[in-house]
């Protein structure tokens, strides 16, 4: 029967090709990707056609900024034709593939990189075409030349006989593959990435995996492989440069088949313990510094400073995720600095935060253009005031590799006594899967601790939260020396109260086992605005009107509830008739995309937004950490609509301000204009009485921070 292919929406790239075409060749249609310029040229081979070149997104951001890099889909997948005869899946129609694309790409020479079933095309391009081929690696080879089958595959061998049971290897069979080919596919997937917490690499593959059918697959299976002895005479005339990648722990093909291809091209073998069958995506930081050392080695650094002669240096990473982290780390550099005067600060930022900081003239790396676009990602994840902030992280997984593998060159080119993250996920995750790349002291921020399910997330978004924290969890007890301090913007009352998922630890016992407490950041102290009305006659506000402040930070998720209380104006004009609404865009919204109304303001920017909310007698805002926080500092009123799925907002901020009986929540389905009109009445001008919020949070946390230095 047919199967009925799967597109499922792809998330953002990190990188997206500088050119990008389709190379027919005997009436198959190749799709093609080129990124990157300059010397050598990387081509990034197709594997088995169960997947497309999508698999190799880990590898080519990295690579492209130190080379240029071809990949194609294969055919059989992608947006690669798909033809159904077994003879157009020959071995030697990829290799011919192969050279097409370097014809259509004007490559005359190039690395080739292949995974897997890749091994073999790989083989024949560099044997039969060595002209063409500078150097070849081989990641996760199915070489048929030598070395052992796994047993568990063997029994069940023969592709076309139908078993009585459907289990296992049982599965790799033209029989399952046409009654149920994603069965196949999750299972197979399964095995792919044996290595523990692989719920998104496998996700991933199980819909690459889907965008073709059993049909295509089986005629890829019945297509021409390489016989042993072929094999191996093709390793015999292999000239090249020869570097072979392997997991110890590969469940596709077996370890022993990496070393003899290794032994039998004169190559170099790596073999990585503990790696599964595709370590390129599984860990992409080491593959990716294996592969940069083989095309292009890394030169020596032209300058050294002896460690005495060097000034204190810290490299600064803020999350772009909202403004609220580069006003808080801010404030936390400027008390660094009053404890080491002496200390240079260089920031590795990306808009919006390169916007606070130029202005406050921060030094920002120069390599900060090269990152990947964090908050454009997040951006591209929202809906209707909708944020699935949990899936949001997860799908850009190459957007936090590329980031930090260019933290990583950044680090390893200048000589730093110190790093610094808040909420930098990139470097907290691959600093503790790859422990060895640590070479500076290390600083963890972060204002909550914990993913949490969504309700109508059911059991399985249920059980990646559980994952991702025990993950986090493991890391931690392995590798205690990665974080040198982990500060924890708040105080433990701010903690949720919830357990990390099923046998894992109460979320609050373990943060205050594991974390320094420096209280809240505002950035700044609430007593400078303690005269409210010198201060709204600066900033044009007369006495006798009721402020309302209308601000969603700076995401472009906020749109829809700027649109709700603009309409929700009028209503709210007639029920208190001194009332004068700002709304403040941000920079991700263009104000002339919202409606206008006779008597109410719209800005892209509000310089000092803070001082605006400390002034106003009303603010209606989303459902941020930050934002809320500086209106419960300055205590004034204020309305907060969580974002749906964004378990942060809904359950860590709506905690910590429940703790400081401040703000009044309200839902975005729920609440129609008339509702927010109703409420903007109640709220404007009510007298509160919220829990103080301390004042010297940044000097905390920099005296935290200031021990290692």
């Amino acid at each position: 029967m047919a199967t009925t292919l799967t597109k499922v929406r792809e998330q953002t790239r990190a990188l997206y090709p500088d050119e990008s075409g389709y190379v027919e060749r005997d009436g198959v249609n190749l799709y093609y990707e080129v990124y990157g310029s300059g010397e050598p040229t990387v081509l990034l081979l197709p594997t088995w056609s169960i997947i497309h070149s999508r698999h190799w997104k880990m590898q080519i951001p990295y690579l492209a900024r130190h080379c240029r890099v071809v990949t194609f889909d294969g055919r059989g997948n992608g947006r690669s034709d798909r033809p159904q005869e077994a003879s157009a899946y020959d071995e030697h129609e990829f290799a011919a593939d192969a050279l097409a694309v370097l014809d259509a790409t004007e490559t005359q020479r190039a690395v080739i990189v292949g995974f897997s079933l890749g091994a073999q095309r790989g083989l024949l391009l560099a044997a039969e075409h060595a002209e063409r081929v500078d150097g070849v690696v081989f990641i996760g080879s199915a070489f048929p030349g030598g070395g052992d089958l796994l047993p568990e595959r063997t029994v069940f061998s023969d592709f076309d006989r139908e078993y009585d049971t459907h289990e296992g290897w049982a599965k790799y069979n033209r029989y399952h593959w046409l009654r149920d080919y994603r069965d196949f596919v999750e299972f197979f997937m399964s095995k792919m990435f044996t290595e523990p917490h692989s719920t998104k690499p496998i996700e991933d593959a199980v819909e690459w995996a889907l965008e073709t059918d059993g049909e295509t697959l089986i005629a890829t299976q019945e297509g021409p492989g390489l016989e042993p002895e072929e094999a191996r005479a093709l390793c015999r005339r292999v000239r090249c440069p020869v570097l072979v990648i392997h997991g110890a722990i590969d469940a596709i093909t077996s370890v022993t088949r990496g070393a003899a291809l290794a032994e039998q091209t004169g190559g170099d073998l790596v073999v990585l313990e503990g790696s599964g069958h595709a370590p390129h995506v599984r860990d992409p930081v080491k593959v990716n510094l294996l592969l940069r050392e083989f095309v292009v080695p890394a030169r020596p650094a032209a300058r050294w400073v002896r460690g005495k002669s060097r000034r204190k240096r810290a490299l600064y990473i803020s999350s772009p995720i909202g403004l609220g982290h580069a006003q808080r780390d801010v404030a936390i550099a400027d008390e660094l600095r009053k404890l080491h005067p002496d200390l240079e600060i260089d920031w590795l930022p990306q808009h919006p935060v390169t916007s606070v900081l130029e202005a406050r003239g921060e030094r920002i790396h120069p390599a900060s253009a090269h990152l990947a676009n964090e908050s454009g990602h997040i951006e591209s994840e929202c809906a209707e005031h909708d944020l699935h902030c949990f899936q949001a992280i997860r799908r850009m997984d190459e957007i936090l590799l590329a980031n930090f593998m260019l933290f990583h060159d950044v680090a390893g080119g200048d000589q730093y006594d110190l790093w610094i993250g808040d909420e930098a996920w990139e470097l907290d995750y691959y600093l503790h899967e790859n422990p060895e790349q640590k070479n500076a002291a290390y600083v963890w921020l972060t204002d909550f601790v914990g993913w949490l399910p969504m309700e109508d997330g059911g059991d399985r978004e249920a059980f990646l939260t559980a994952d991702y924290n025990a993950e986090m969890i493991e890391h931690i007890a392995r590798f205690p020396r990665i974080r040198d301090r982990a500060i924890y913007v708040g105080n433990d009352g701010d903690i949720v109260p919830d357990a990390f998922g099923p046998d894992l630890p109460c979320i609050r016992d373990w943060t205050k086992e594991h974390y320094d407490f420096a209280g809240y950041v505002t950035g700044f102290d609430p007593a400078d605005f303690a005269d409210r009305e010198a201060l709204r006659a600066e900033l044009g506000y007369a006495p006798d009107e009721q402020v309302c402040i209308v601000t969603v930070g700076g995401s472009g998720v906020g749109g829809h509830l700027l649109r709700r209380v603009i309409e929700a104006f009028p209503e709210a004009k007639e029920r208190v008739p001194a009332l004068r609404m700002v709304v403040v865009a941000g920079p991700r919204i263009d104000p002339a995309t919202l409606p206008q109304a006779e008597g109410l303001e719209v800005r892209r920017y509000v310089h000092e937004l803070y001082r605006h909310l400390a002034a106003c007698d009303l603010a209606v805002v989303q459902g941020g950490l930050t934002t809320t926080m500086e209106l419960t500092a300055n205590g004034r009123p204020f309305i907060y609509f969580p974002l749906r799925h964004h378990f942060e907002q809904n359950f860590h901020v709506r905690h910590r301000l429940h703790q400081y009986g401040a703000g009044r929540c309200m839902a975005f389905d729920e609440s129609t204009p008339e509702a927010i009109a109703e409420a903007i009445a109640a709220e404007i001008g009510r007298e509160v009485d919220y829990r103080p919020v301390e004042t010297d949070g940044a000097a905390r946390a920099a005296a935290h921070i200031a021990e290692l230095l």
